[in-house]
């Protein structure tokens, strides 16, 4: 029974206020600064890609301008991804011209509406997670495919010509296209694409200011001056009156033709949003690492925002709402888009105000700059869409296929996109990925060899009805009543090829032979069932065979509990759940387990005995090979740990997991409740003052347990760094908020509590005037348990300093304190800020620690919570 197991507490102790911790009144809610030039910036990006994306796809100007504010302003305001921006997708370009070439504009219009009730629908049943489990060499050639009719189309448009109806057709007329070339548009889309280009890596001084502007703005701005002055007659942009502007109609044609036209507008915007919002997480999640990484060791870090995951199945709804409304308006379909968010996330954006604010930015240009649009050339919006098609073939993910052996299934995506259309494509690539995988599946390794006169038949790969044809024939090589030994060397075998593996083995034993199933390391395994009809290879219980490659794979990981090691021949027992588990109880542990029903001790000492000699010999055959040379290594010099980490006794504690260190590196004292007791506080087991002293009972003196290790530490090892780490859910907190049971005439009258009588003082120190509450930035602490928790951290930090080994070494400049507080349910680690670490005071304050730690030390260290002032705000 842990003694630190999360419990419920309805009563504090007698004569202590209960800290009130209701939230403080929400004040009205600001924008952020970076949210305002943030949006500014997206703006400046959304609005030509938005009019170049309405050419592209043969739709009314103003429809991109639509789908660029609904987009901005519902998408940010209900989509769960407050990072990304969304509008008018260049995914679904060639989606959309298509739908408007065969049913109209304002058909197109209702299908984007039924593509967005769909997302909504979908959204809801939550299956947006479904979707990313699309191989992503299928993705990648989708938008490949898409980014090849983009290119083509707008070629045509940028060489003064208009697209063909196909892929293929434009790629056939661009020849003929070619050979007519002539005027001024090719020039200014030649320009166009050239600002692109280059102004990202405008050298010097100038180059970093001018890049402040978007280039996609750049781009446009410049090509519209130059044609102003140099081709006064070239086409422009015509925007109608938006009292002429087209609304949805309800659809006309056949029924299961538009079902496929509405599910092939949402499958390629949800995928291209859900991947977009999964980018933008990434890009968010660097960003937050580089600005808590300081600029020297001792000025401290810069405040960083942690970055807020997305969250799939609110995002695709919130997409769904923005088509719903984009088509009820007359606007193209909507997605997230990389570009918009990347260029988000690297101007400052904080949160969704900035994509909201975009959209609205978006609201007041389409009202109040129709006459500036109007002087922007085709040509330059073409070339401008053109590189975002030639951009959306990403040689990176083509490499990254490649290597992933997915080649193929990628360049039957891009035909099929680029051939018979996204949906088709996107089919086509679900094919191939299916075929490539039983190709893979179906090439498991069978090869007959003969030692010492037994035959070895050696299986390398899953067993599959693929691979039962060559089985048979493997296995009928053998002579009739031979022994044999099967090695399998993998974790999986179906029906099929237990039947005729099994098949052969009764047939082999019928006629006086012997068969042996073993392991790749040579243990015998056997044969056992499972629910999905299948074999899994596992090891006999009670052997001395290693475990097999399933067990490996779906059990024994190092850091996991017992209860997952070995979990093929753990002794089925019943599991129960009783308030004695629960909470610190004056009650023995032998009534505990005599009080529970259909506990047993004498079925728990095996099952416990199997787990620690399962344990041990899971170190021996695992880890021990690879930790052996370091401990030998620090058996020969002795130890010299950095840290001395106090701790509580909670099971789970991991040390060494949460602070990613390993032997030699953390010199750890655990208690219940992570308590250092003062030098003056009486032993636990010391006699009231009126009682007389006995020899095993001094009635003077300190806790000799606890300040024995801390002077071994910081006198005999010299630690650089003392750490006080609690944690959440600590049951001996909950006990002290509980109250202290009706005590003897000597005091306590267990150990246990006369131990938790050392927690007293960090009570007082929660329930005083006097101090200030501990507390985690950027939240107040969930209850008074948490409350207790970070407070009892604070005070242990000041028994410390009572204690004259540490207080000698603050003074002489070696030795520093740190407080850390480490939530279970989340796996967060806090660091109390700089104040209590320098001896001047407590700031009070835990600092959530992120993912991007400081720079290595020349000498190794245990983890950022050797040096947590470098990664932490004061």
């Amino acid at each position: 029974m842990s003694a630190c197991t999360p419990t419920r507490h309805d009563r504090a102790p007698r004569g202590t206020p209960r800290p009130s911790l209701r939230r403080p009144p929400r004040l009205r809610p600001r924008i952020p600064a970076a949210d305002v030039s943030a949006s500014i910036t997206v703006f400046l990006i959304a609005v030509p890609m938005a009019l170049g994306l309405s050419l592209a796809v043969g739709a009314p100007l103003e429809a991109g301008l639509v789908a660029a504010a609904v987009g901005g302003i519902v998408a940010g305001l209900f989509g769960g991804a407050p990072l990304q921006v969304s509008g008018p997708s260049a995914g679904l370009t060639v989606v959309t011209a298509e739908l408007i070439q065969i049913y109209g504009w304002r058909t197109t219009c209702a299908i984007t509406i039924g593509a967005g009730l769909l997302q909504i629908l979908l959204g809801t049943l939550r299956v947006a997670r479904n979707a990313l489990a699309v191989s992503p060499a299928i993705v990648h050639g989708t938008l490949a495919g898409i980014g090849v009719a983009i290119a083509l189309a707008q070629l045509h448009i940028m060489l003064g010509g208009s697209p063909q109806s196909s892929v293929v057709a434009n790629a056939l007329a661009l020849p003929g296209q070619l050979a007519v070339i002539g005027g001024s548009a090719p020039l200014i889309g030649a320009l166009t694409i050239a600002v692109v280009l280059l102004w990202p890596r405008l050298p010097g001084r100038v180059g970093r200011t001018a890049r402040r502007i978007p280039a996609a703005l750049a781009s446009v701005v410049i090509a519209t001056a130059v044609a102003a002055v140099a081709a006064p007659g070239l086409a422009r942009v015509d925007l109608p009156s938006w009292r002429s502007h087209a609304f949805p109609e309800l659809p006309h044609g056949p029924v299961l033709a538009l079902a496929t036209a509405v599910f092939t507008v949402m499958l390629v915007a949800g995928l291209e949003s859900l991947l977009a919002a999964m980018a933008v997480d990434r890009l968010a999640a660097d960003r937050a690492g580089e600005q808590v990484k300081p600029s020297s060791p001792t000025s401290g870090s810069a405040t960083a925002v942690p970055p807020q995951r997305s969250d799939p199945d609110r995002e695709l709804r919130g997409q769904g709402v923005a088509n719903t409304l984009s088509g009820l308006l007359g606007g193209l379909p909507v997605a997230g888009g990389v570009v918009r968010g990347a260029a988000n996330v690297r101007a400052g954006a904080t949160g969704r105000a900035s994509s909201v604010l975009h959209g609205v930015w978006v609201l007041l240009a389409a009202a109040l700059l129709v006459t500036v649009f109007e002087w922007i050339p085709l040509a330059a919006l073409a070339a401008l869409v053109m590189v975002v098609g030639v951009q959306m073939v990403s040689f990176a993910h083509i490499r990254n296929v490649h290597r992933h052996r997915e080649f193929p299934v990628y360049a039957a995506t891009v035909a099929g996109v680029i051939g018979f259309g996204a949906l088709a494509g996107v089919a086509l690539g679900v094919a191939a990925a299916g075929v490539v995988s039983l190709h893979r599946l179906g090439r498991t390794k069978i090869a007959v060899s003969e030692q010492d006169g037994r035959h070895v038949v050696t299986i390398h790969g899953q067993l599959t009805f693929l691979s039962v044809p060559r089985l048979t024939r493997a296995l009928g090589q053998l002579p009739p009543g031979a022994d044999a030994t099967v090695e399998l060397d993998g974790s999986f075998m179906d029906h099929a090829a237990y039947e005729a593996i099994q098949a052969w083995r009764g047939a082999q034993i019928a006629q006086g032979g012997s068969v042996a199933f073993t392991g790749r390391s040579g243990g015998s395994i056997a044969l056992a069932g499972r629910s999905d009809g299948g074999v899994a290879l596992t090891g006999r219980s009670g052997g001395v065979a290693a475990p097999t490659v399933a067990a490996a794979h779906s059990c024994c990981r190092p850091w996991t509990p017992w209860r997952n090691h070995h979990c093929h021949d753990r002794p089925t027992r019943p599991t129960h759940t009783t308030s004695t588990t629960s909470a610190i109880s004056t009650t023995s542990l032998t009534e505990t387990v005599a009080s529970t029903p259909g506990s047993a001790p004498d079925t728990a000492r095996p099952e416990s005995a199997h787990r620690l000699r399962s344990g041990l010999t899971s170190f021996q055959r695992n880890t021990a090979p690879l930790v052996r040379d370091e401990l030998a290594r620090l058996a020969s010099e002795g130890q010299s740990p950095s840290q001395l980490f106090i701790t509580c006794a909670d099971s789970r504690l991991v040390t060494s997991m949460i602070t990613a260190s390993g032997p030699g590196d953390l010199f750890t004292v655990r208690n219940v409740a992570n308590l250092v007791p003062p030098p003056h506080a009486l032993p636990t087991g010391t006699p009231p003052t009126d009682a007389p002293a006995t020899p095993t009972a001094p009635a003077t003196g300190g806790d000799d347990s606890v300040a024995a290790a801390i002077e071994y530490a910081v006198e005999v090892l010299r630690v650089e760094s003392i750490t006080v780490c609690g944690h959440s859910g600590c049951g001996a907190m909950q006990a002290l908020l509980r109250g202290e049971p009706e005590a003897g005439p000597d005091g306590p009258r267990t150990p246990l509590w006369r131990w938790l009588r050392h927690g007293l003082p960090s009570l007082e120190r929660m329930a005083s005037r006097r101090h200030s509450w501990a507390r985690i930035s950027g939240r107040l602490p969930a209850d008074e348990v948490e409350q207790l928790c970070l407070t009892n951290v604070v005070q242990q930090l000041e028994h410390l300093r009572a204690h004259e080994a540490v207080a000698r070494r603050l003074a002489e400049g070696t030795l520093q304190l740190h407080g850390m507080y480490f939530h279970v349910g989340e796996a967060q680690a806090y660091l109390l800020t700089e104040g209590a670490d320098s001896g001047a005071g407590h700031d009070e304050v835990f600092d959530r620690v992120g993912t991007e730690g400081p720079e290595p030390a020349a000498r190794p260290t245990t983890c950022s919570t050797a040096h947590p002032t470098t990664c932490t705000t004061g």
